[in-house]
Formats: C-alpha cells, sequence, structure tokens
C-alpha cells in the first residue's frame, strides 16, 4: 500500500508540474517540408557497425590489395617529436603516401574525423594494438609556425596540396572544432589541456580583433591578422569561433570565452545575407538554441536554420540542403550545392550536419519534427554513397568497387556528372567524387572514393538506430552534444507515417526510468525495467528522457529538473 500511495503522490507532483500550455508547437522549415514524408526506396542500413568496419579496415597497416593499406607512419617530427600517422584523403591519391612529400601530405579533416567517429561508437584509440593515434593528433597542433591552432596539415611544406593554410577559412576553422570533441573524449590525454587553451585564447583574441565583423577569406592567427584573397568572403567561420569558445567555456569556466562566443554569435547573426560557405553554419543554429536556454540569449534560431537548410548562401552559391527525387530515389536530405550541375551533395557535409542539428532539439524541442524528418531523408539516401548500395547504372566506376572493401565511399552524389566529358551517360543519381580533378591526369579513377569524407560516419553510427518500425528511427539526442551539462538519455523519435504508430521503446540502461516526453510535456510511463511500449502520433515526434525512477521534480530558470538535473527547458519557473 505505501508503494501505490508513493507511485501516486509521484504522478500526481508530475502533472501538477506539467504546464498548462498544449504540447510544444512545432516549427516547420520550408525547405524540409519539400522532402518526403517516407523517402523510397527506404532501406536504413546499420551505421554504427558501418563505423566499427570502417575503424578496422582502414586502420589495418598490413591491408592487402591494390592501393592498401590506406594509412603510413612518418617521422618528420612537424610541431612535436613523436611518429605521426598519414591517411588517405581519397584512394590512391598520388601526392600522399610514404614515397611522396616524406610522407608528409595526410589531412586533419581525415585523421580526427576518423578518430571522432571511432570514439563515437566506443573505439578506444588512445591504445589500439599498442598504437595512441588520439595523441598523434597533436601534430596538426601549428606551433612551429607560431598559429599555435589546429590546422588541416602539420606544416607548410605541404599546406597548399590541400585546404587550409591562409587560403579558405573553415578549412582553418573546423580542425579545431574537430579537436575539441575528441578532446571531450579523451580529456586525460596528455598536452590536450594546454592546447585547448591556446585555440581558446587565439579564437578569443581573433574575435576581439575582427569586433564583429567577419567579412574576411582567412585570418592570419600568426600575425593576428584577417585577410582577404579570391576566395569567399566566410563570415559562417563566426559560428566555429563560438562553438570552440562556448566548449571552452563549458570546460574551463573562463567567461572570457563566454564573452567571446556571444561576440562571434552575434557577428554571425547581423549578417544581411546568407554567408553559408561549408560547414559551420549548422554549429550557429545549435549554439543559438544551447545558449537561449542556457544563457539568456536571445539568437534568432529560426533564421540560422533557414541559411543552414535553404540554399540561399550567396557567395558560396546555393549552398545547403538538397530535396527531390530523382529518377526514382529521393536524395533529399544530402548537404552541398543545390546548383552546381543542378544539384551536388557530399557525404562528409552530410554526416558533420547531423552532430550540431540532432541535439539543437533538446534546447529546442518546437524543431523535433523538421529534424526528425530531415534525419530520415539523409539517413536513407546516405546509403547511397557506397557502391554497395548504389545501383551499377549510377556509379561512375562500379567496376572498382572491391577496392573500397565496403567502407570507403563516393565522395558525393550529383544530378549529373560534374566531370566535362567523362560518364555524361549516366542518369541521376550519379555517385562519383572529385579526386581525379586535385591532380588531372595523375590521379587515379578511383580517387573519386573518399577516405575522408566516409571516416566521418561514426557521427551517424552514434546517433542513428532502427527500431522494430520500418522508417521510425531512435536518434540520440545527447551523442554529440559536447561539453553539455548534466542530462538523462535524451531520444528523438519521429513517425513519418499518416497514422499514429506504436514502437517498441528499449531503454538505455538496467535500473527502472521514467520516460519523460519533452514534447508533450508530461511523463508517459513509469519505472520502465527494460522496454515499453509507446505511441508516435502521426507525422509527430516524442523527445523521450529517460529519468531515474521516482525522481523528485522541481523547477528553475532553466526548466523543469528531476533530481536537479534538466528535463525540460521549455517549462521554467
Amino acid at each position: 500500500m505505501k508503494h501505490r500511495l508513493s507511485t501516486f503522490l509521484f504522478f500526481f507532483l508530475a502533472l501538477a508540474f506539467a504546464t498548462v500550455q498544449a504540447q510544444v508547437k512545432q516549427i516547420s522549415l520550408s525547405r524540409v517540408d519539400e522532402m518526403a514524408d517516407l523517402p523510397q526506396p527506404l532501406q536504413i542500413i546499420d551505421w554504427q557497425q558501418m563505423s566499427k568496419n570502417f575503424d578496422r579496415t582502414i586502420y589495418d597497416f598490413k591491408a592487402k590489395g591494390q592501393y592498401w593499406p590506406m594509412v603510413w607512419m612518418e617521422n618528420n617530427n612537424n610541431n612535436f617529436k613523436q611518429p605521426a600517422m598519414g591517411m588517405y584523403t581519397a584512394v590512391g591519391d598520388v601526392r600522399q603516401g610514404l614515397q611522396h612529400h616524406k610522407g608528409m601530405f595526410h589531412e586533419a579533416l581525415a585523421n580526427m574525423g576518423a578518430i571522432l567517429g571511432a570514439s563515437l561508437v566506443g573505439i578506444d584509440k588512445s591504445n589500439q594494438n599498442g598504437m595512441n593515434f588520439t595523441g598523434m593528433l597533436k601534430n596538426y597542433f601549428n606551433r612551429d609556425t607560431k598559429w599555435d591552432i589546429m590546422m588541416n596539415n602539420t606544416a607548410p611544406e605541404v599546406a597548399l596540396l590541400g585546404g587550409g593554410y591562409g587560403r579558405d577559412w573553415w578549412y582553418d576553422v573546423y580542425p579545431n572544432v574537430l579537436f575539441y570533441a575528441i578532446y571531450e573524449k579523451y580529456p586525460k590525454q596528455k598536452d590536450f589541456d594546454w592546447i585547448a587553451k591556446s585555440i581558446a585564447e587565439k579564437f578569443y583574441k581573433a574575435d576581439s580583433i575582427l569586433n564583429g565583423n567577419y567579412n574576411y577569406s582567412y585570418f592570419d592567427y600568426g600575425q593576428m591578422k584577417p585577410m582577404k584573397n579570391q576566395i569567399c568572403l566566410q563570415q559562417d567561420v563566426a559560428a566555429g569561433h563560438a562553438w570552440v569558445l562556448y566548449a571552452a567555456y563549458q570546460k574551463f569556466g573562463d567567461k572570457r570565452y563566454l564573452k567571446g562566443a556571444i561576440s562571434a554569435m552575434n557577428a554571425l547573426e547581423s549578417n544581411p545575407i546568407n554567408p553559408t560557405y561549408e560547414l559551420l553554419m549548422p554549429f550557429g543554429a545549435y549554439l543559438a538554441a544551447r545558449m537561449n536556454v542556457e544563457q539568456g540569449t536571445n539568437f534568432d534560431v529560426h533564421k540560422l536554420l533557414g541559411w543552414t537548410f535553404d540554399g540561399t548562401a550567396v557567395c558560396r552559391e546555393g549552398w545547403g540542403v538538397l530535396t527531390g527525387k530523382w529518377n526514382g530515389y529521393d536524395i533529399s536530405g544530402i548537404v552541398g550545392s543545390t546548383v552546381d550541375h543542378e544539384g551536388y551533395g557530399f557525404l562528409m557535409n552530410t554526416f558533420d550536419m547531423a552532430w550540431p542539428m540532432v541535439p539543437l532539439v533538446k534546447y529546442q524541442p518546437a524543431y523535433a519534427n523538421a529534424i526528425g524528418k530531415w534525419m530520415l531523408n539523409a539517413v536513407n539516401a546516405s546509403r547511397l554513397f557506397y557502391p554497395q548500395y548504389m545501383p551499377k547504372e549510377h556509379q561512375t566506376i562500379p567496376e572498382f568497387a572491391a577496392i573500397t572493401k565496403g567502407v570507403i565511399a563516393y565522395e558525393g552524389i550529383a544530378k549529373s556528372s560534374t566531370f566535362d566529358t567523362l560518364y555524361k551517360n549516366l542518369k541521376a543519381p550519379v555517385a562519383q567524387g572529385d579526386g581525379p580533378k586535385w591532380v588531372p591526369g595523375k590521379n587515379p579513377a578511383v580517387s573519386q572514393f573518399s577516405v575522408y569524407g566516409s571516416g566521418h560516419v561514426g557521427i551517424f553510427g552514434s546517433i542513428v538506430a532502427k527500431t522494430n518500425v520500418e522508417g521510425i528511427l531512435k536518434l540520440d539526442v545527447l551523442a554529440t552534444d559536447f561539453y553539455k551539462n548534466k542530462a538523462y538519455p535524451t531520444y528523438l523519435i519521429y513517425n513519418p507515417y499518416q497514422e499514429n504508430k506504436v514502437i517498441n521503446y528499449k531503454i538505455k540502461g538496467k535500473k527502472p526510468v521514467d520516460l519523460y516526453d519533452a514534447i508533450a510535456q508530461k511523463f508517459i510511463a513509469k519505472n520502465v525495467t527494460e522496454k515499453r511500449n509507446i505511441a508516435i502520433p502521426k507525422n509527430g515526434s516524442v523527445l523521450i528522457v529517460e529519468t531515474v525512477a521516482g525522481s523528485k521534480l522541481s523547477k528553475g530558470k532553466n526548466g523543469l529538473l528531476a533530481n536537479g538535473i534538466v528535463i525540460d527547458y521549455n517549462q521554467v519557473k
């Protein structure tokens, strides 16, 4: 009887804490509205397994086969006196490997992406077969050049072979975003603390110098001067500065970094046109949602999401999210140019956009349906980058598919071949890559297979899981919510069907939990020990928070709390 009374009291209190509001009203995104409710042909592959297969296959220094292995060790001691691991950017790239440029040309986007992806699915890259691959990333910290930030290459000698190094700003900033994410996974890695602080200091000082004006092509972090060249002005780098600075604030507690993050976000939002360039705008949208509830800011989340999705970018014309059905294939959700050859999307960009977009929903559940629908489309279409999942008649080089060993994808998918004369007979969608254009006449056709893009697969691998209902995904909202405050396991589940559906929901741990839906703003199940059937409304979502069973509820300025941990940012005192 005592147990029944306490249970009744708990749910009476839970009901009392629920507001008189209706459930969280959903806000649509026009670009997502163009996407299929249920994309076809529908096939959701096992992304976690793909992530583990990639890691096991790529990090094999004794791999057999033409163009293998994909990794090598070099001892140039750039920036740190230690060996460094090289990874091919694309299969067969003639500029890379131990026989070229002293083995020095390898890119942080490949190495860091692969380490982050593996770490997200539970692989310890600091101690794998006796190798500390995580620690080797320090070679990208360019202290020899006095820039003192992570860069896409280890030294100026090979810098112009890849991106960045005073040409293209996002290439200089994004490795630091990747590093900070990896740093959270490996907080005890030697030297990472002071490296992280150095990056934060550089970004804070750079933002102070820019003083709200990011209208530059790049920033010289050695001379601390903004610069212009023939490349687009990249105002959206402000989002990268802001993300790193906010992460640094969460890690170190230095309020200067919070000030810098807010300053950079103000600079981003003040742009009169859509300044999207490559990968960074989604991080701005995420930060807007998060900082609004955590710091009391009032950033325009909808505006930044529009800039992310809509393809209205001006300088990088048409950059955004693709939509449409090409010859019976839904390709909606992939990220890239909406205008290049009528559409050219890239795998790495698609993987990496999920990183900030899915956790955004935790802070702003009004976008649950929009993000859930986009992710379903993106996850479904992304399998088509892989030769084993794209029909041969839609691939440029299907005869070389075996070289990928099932883990390396084409770099992109285009509506028509982007090569001047090659592959013009192929009908959309066309799986292809830019590798042969990087070194015309020398890079082989197989350089269309993208090692660097495929390495980021762990982002999907850590977020995406299937349920027992085809087409209904269970998305881990916390997987890429780096430097977050304490939180209970949280999952976004979107129902793309025109009718209510019931799924079999499995909890994360073994101890009993109560299931709170942050969209309906109420508890929907109690004392769940393994699994429970839960209803998902038609074309709607649930945002499930697994609280400790019988948690004490309270309200604070940041929202509804269970045992002192926020479970609903929309219910404030």
